[in-house]
């Protein structure tokens, strides 16, 4: 095999004095360009895009400006809110638990009457709802209980209580706000009524047909009530006016919230009625007389 390779093989063979040259890889013109440093990632970060960083930024100095644009108005909303409590309208309970109460006269009911039918009526029907002092009896000075009162303005009480004999008609007609007060008004007249019959007329838990078959059974003389129950009992003329002599209305009282029985809507609207049913009519004839207890 020696003698294939020839004597070349021998001088060749030993070329440890010769450095060998090693052949470059890599392009000589190419030049290794300075890495950028990046920051170091901690486990679980992810890496924000400057974009987004920029954005980021933007939007927190908006909502600084939004606090501190709020932050400015805020004082201006608080004193408006001042502003509308202020402005708040007091309510009939305000106003009457801080003034002294006044007793009713007949100018009071005169007043109210125009006030009521001003819009409906002619200046000549208003004159109509004219009462002279003549219809009225005198008025409670609230100093009297309802017996004391009834006791000064019908002194002849006993001898009118015998000759009332008609049905479906009272001598006596107290006008109360509600039932509760109506209840409280009859125990009242125990050391007044004598032997006189009293009945209540309201329509809680009573039916109108059962009060007109109780006006038209026997003779009562005192009917105490509501303005609603007491105007439904006239329209259907299950109570007439034929032997009323006097009409009382509860004027002064006032109740938990301070409300006198005009100062209700509701009650003031039905006593309005009530009264256009023939009693200022029969007032202003004499036969009937009012009195504001």
């Amino acid at each position: 095999m020696a003698d294939d390779l020839g004597d070349e093989w021998w001088t060749q063979g030993d070329n440890s004095d010769v450095p060998e040259v090693e052949e470059d890889t890599e392009p000589a013109e190419e030049k290794q360009q300075p890495i950028k440093s990046t920051p170091k990632k901690r486990k679980g970060e992810k890496q924000i895009p400057d974009a987004t960083k920029k954005k980021k930024k933007a939007t927190v100095k908006k909502e600084c400006f939004i606090t501190q644009e709020r932050s400015e108005e805020k004082p201006d909303n608080e004193s408006n809110k001042n502003k509308k409590r202020r402005k708040k309208k007091k309510t009939i309970t305000d106003v009457l638990t801080s003034s002294k109460p006044v007793p009713g006269s007949p100018v009071d009911l005169v007043s109210l009457l125009k006030t009521y039918h001003s819009q409906t009526r002619s200046v000549i029907e208003l004159e109509d709802l004219t009462l002279q002092d003549s219809c009225f009896l005198s008025c409670n000075d609230l100093t009297h209980s309802l017996s004391s009162y009834l006791k000064e303005v019908c002194p002849k009480w006993a001898k009118m209580q015998k000759q009332h004999t008609q049905t479906s008609s009272v001598v006596l007609l107290i006008v109360c706000g509600s039932a509760l007060r109506t209840i409280d008004l009859i125990k009242q007249l125990v050391t007044f009524k004598g032997q006189a019959k009293v009945l209540k007329l309201f329509a809680k838990h009573i039916k109108v047909e059962e009060q007109i078959k109780s006006l038209s059974k026997g003779v009562t003389h005192i009917a105490v009530g509501t303005p609603g129950r007491i105007c439904a009992l006239l329209e259907k003329e299950g109570l007439t006016v034929q032997g009323l002599r006097y009409l009382v209305l509860d004027w002064n009282y006032r109740d938990q919230k301070q409300r006198r029985m005009v100062d209700v809507p509701e009650v003031k609207t039905d006593l309005l009625k009530m009264m256009d049913q023939g009693l200022i009519q029969s007032c202003r004839e004499g036969m009937v007389k009012i009195g504001l207890f």
